[in-house]
């Protein structure tokens, strides 16, 4: 009996699921614990070998996905053939991200750009194809960003990043009181500081920076890819049905601790 309630409530059988960025860290991780919640799950990234070996090892039926999410303009014509091919899509998890670490004073509009596309209008125009859909074919649907700690404090150096993830938060509050008495709930999962290679990428050559965010987080440790996954599955799931417009922080107390 529990494990039905259990299947009925955090079960995602019968769903597709799109995850950007989902052949490596936070992003394979996500579509892991989607698959083993249930869902047929689609990785999309611009790398076909990591993304063919990702869905490998996810396994579950797991497959890859060529997309590239800066490529605005072709945005519309993939989300078609991944619909045509896969079907679609219920679930999305805007995941696909990248970071910049510069001086503020030594960056320009490109800099920012190179960021801004990935986390907000890529996510934007993929996430519009995604809704138009669902409103065609009158689905329901989740979608999920990807926020972070970093819309919620201040981090020098990282400012194209923590400006994007700022207007994503914006997104989800914009988005989901726009489609929600349609059948749409849009949400959003903000990492703390996480054990990746973004994290490496931001950290590597700075120990005073490591050792500042370290004193920060009261659980004294890195969160790990996995503590995400489970996150959006739980957005995705029938158990969050009354959860909206929300960003859940998933940081070991790091945004509040002291």
């Amino acid at each position: 009996m529990a494990s039905d309630i259990l299947k009925q409530t955090y079960g995602l059988d019968g769903r597709t699921a799109l995850v950007t960025g989902g052949g490596s860290g936070i992003g394979k991780a996500i579509a892991g614990y989607l698959a083993q919640s249930g869902a047929k799950v689609i990785i999309a990234g611009r790398r076909a070998d990591v993304l063919e070996a990702a869905a490998a090892e996810i396994g579950h039926g797991c497959v890859a996905a060529p997309l590239d999410v800066t490529d605005i303009a072709g945005l519309p014509a993939a989300e078609a053939t991944i619909a045509e091919r896969f079907g679609t899509i219920d679930l999305l998890v805007n995941n696909a991200g990248n970071t910049l670490k510069k001086p503020f004073e030594d960056s320009d509009m490109a800099d920012f750009d190179q960021v801004f596309d990935v986390h907000v209008r890529g996510a934007l125009e993929l996430t519009r194809c995604v809704i138009k859909r669902l409103l065609a074919e009158d689905r329901p649907g989740s979608i999920t960003f990807i926020s972070s700690m970093t819309a919620y404090i201040g981090q020098p150096l990282v400012h194209g990043y923590t400006i994007s993830k700022t207007a994503i938060d914006g997104v989800i509050r914009g988005l989901s009181a726009e489609f929600a008495s349609r059948g749409i709930r849009v949400n959003g999962v903000a990492p703390g500081w996480i054990d990746t290679d973004i994290f490496r990428k931001a950290t590597d050559g700075d120990p005073a920076r490591k050792q500042k965010i370290m004193g920060r987080i009261p659980m004294q440790t890195l969160g790990t890819p996995e503590d995400i996954g489970w996150a959006c599955a739980f957005l995705a799931a029938p158990a969050a049905k009354y959860i909206n417009g929300q960003v859940i922080l998933v940081d070991g107390g790091g945004a509040t601790g002291f």
